[in-house]
């Protein structure tokens, strides 16, 4: 995560009450959750990113009660493996969000970063019986990665953090049936580039078959050839490994929505 946000142009100064390490991954959040803004996942305040401060069991999340598009670097909240909040802050922390980030973070220590979203596109696929569909060459390079989760209700009971974990296994995505999608990275850039691939699909389906007209089949064996492709090309080393693409999407917050997230 570091390396990341050095490539922040002119990024600022660390706070001297902040340690480096936390300064540079505060900075990568915000600058996430206001990069959901500008590709439209958010849902008022109602979803969260969380990332690991390096080396330590305290995380990062949302201001419980800020949107997205207000959310600076110093404004995120600092939570232990509970959800408690640690030091001062005239916001809480989103209950649900820390059942759902809390389960994965502890259970996995590359996940160091994770995206959950309530996004238009995402939950109506979540909503379908069928999942993500194998219509389309973004779903397909997707599916090795990609796991689900039945829904149990709205994320505040502790018990259901095994499943949650247990369903995940290994994989960088999951489907919350009923309810969003989930990714997880090593680094904030991972873990976002991961959700945009799996929203754009789901996107893709949901146009699709508003369009009316039956899918063009793809063969079980191309669906194969196709997934164990998507398992070279997104995977470590990869010419498309998850993350590459942050420097250019920080380039284009700044752009789009200035540096007022590093504040």
């Amino acid at each position: 995560m570091a390396a990341e946000a050095e490539t922040l142009n002119g990024a600022s100064e660390t706070p001297p009450n902040i340690a480096p390490e936390e300064w540079r991954t505060r900075l990568d959040l915000a600058a996430a959750y206001r990069l959901a803004v500008i590709y439209r996942w958010t849902d008022l305040n109602n979803t969260h990113f969380s990332a690991r401060i390096p080396g330590t069991d305290r995380f990062l999340l949302n201001p419980f009660g800020m949107l997205f598009d207000e959310i600076t670097a110093s404004s995120l909240i600092k939570v232990d493996h509970r959800g408690k909040v640690i030091g001062e802050s005239t916001y809480p922390a989103n209950p649900a969000g820390f059942v759902i980030h809390g389960a994965i973070h502890m259970a996995a220590p590359e996940a160091n970063c994770i995206i959950h979203t309530h996004s238009r596109f995402g939950t109506a696929v979540a909503m379908q019986k069928n999942g993500l569909l194998p219509a389309s060459q973004k779903a397909l390079t997707l599916m090795g990665w990609l796991a689900y989760h039945d829904f149990e209700g709205a994320a505040l009971d502790t018990d259901e953090r095994p499943r949650i974990v247990g369903d995940l296994g290994e994989k960088k995505l999951m489907i919350l049936r009923n309810h969003g999608l989930l990714s997880v990275g090593k680094t904030m850039g991972e873990a976002f580039v991961w959700m945009y691939r799996l929203e754009t699909a789901c996107r893709m389906q949901i146009d699709a078959l508003s369009g009316g007209a039956g899918l063009n089949p793809i063969s079980e064996a191309t669906r194969q050839h196709t997934i164990a492709q998507g398992l070279k090309m997104y995977g470590p080393g990869g010419f498309i490994e998850a993350g590459l693409e942050w420097p250019a999407l920080i380039r284009q917050l700044e752009r789009l929505d200035g540096t007022s997230y590093r504040a």
